[in-house]
């Protein structure tokens, strides 16, 4: 009786579809873009960029609302395309890269959001100030092959804060009335991620 029932357990393990475990992925910061945009002068939008930045996504395929993401971004690593405002930026009057070095995302909720759609949920940690943000996630996309034999995934993500919720408060009143700043800032994150090899 028992070797029936391990034959057919052994059966049914052999028809079930495997089910892929939880994977991990490397953020690759060369095919990536951790992106940002705010008012300026009350007219146009000043749009910049963090050129280093490292993180990890644990992909779980089974039940994609235990994933997991972190992502460390060096603020002094701030480019808007001008030397003196981004001297202005890294400097105590905004980041202060000298006392906060990094900003920090660290996920703690995943949900489904609709097809290929997700909602992140997670601590962001700026200027010594930690909220929670939701990022509003479209993919992963599906598994790519690269003419190096690695594994490819992408995902985008957006989200807004407040500056000032981050101790973000610098500003200059302007004689047409409004400021020279706005305190609305879009976040934009195209990631490009690396599958880690199994150890």
């Amino acid at each position: 009786m028992k070797r029936l029932i391990a034959s057919v357990a052994a059966i049914i393990a052999l028809a079930l579809p495997a089910v892929a475990p939880a994977a991990s992925w490397n953020i690759d910061p060369d095919h990536s873009n951790v992106g940002f945009k705010v008012r300026h002068l009350m007219v146009s939008n000043v749009r910049g960029n963090f050129e280093k930045h490292s993180g990890t996504v644990e992909i779980d395929e089974k039940d994609i609302t235990k994933s997991k993401v972190e992502v460390t971004i060096d603020t002094s690593s701030i480019n808007t395309n001008v030397q003196k405002r981004d001297e202005h930026l890294r400097s105590a009057d905004f980041f202060d890269v000298a006392k906060y070095p990094t900003m920090t995302f660290v996920s703690k909720k995943v949900a489904r959001a609709g097809k290929d759609r997700l909602k992140v949920t997670g601590d962001l940690t700026l200027h010594g100030v930690t909220r929670q943000v939701v990022l509003d996630v479209e993919g992963p996309s599906k598994e790519s092959k690269d003419p190096w034999g690695n594994i490819r995934r992408g995902a985008t993500a957006n989200t807004r804060i407040n500056r000032k919720d981050f101790g973000l408060v610098w500003n200059k009143a302007l004689e047409s009335g409004g400021v020279v700043v706005g305190d609305e800032v879009t976040i934009t994150l195209e990631i490009e991620m690396v599958k880690a090899q199994a150890k």
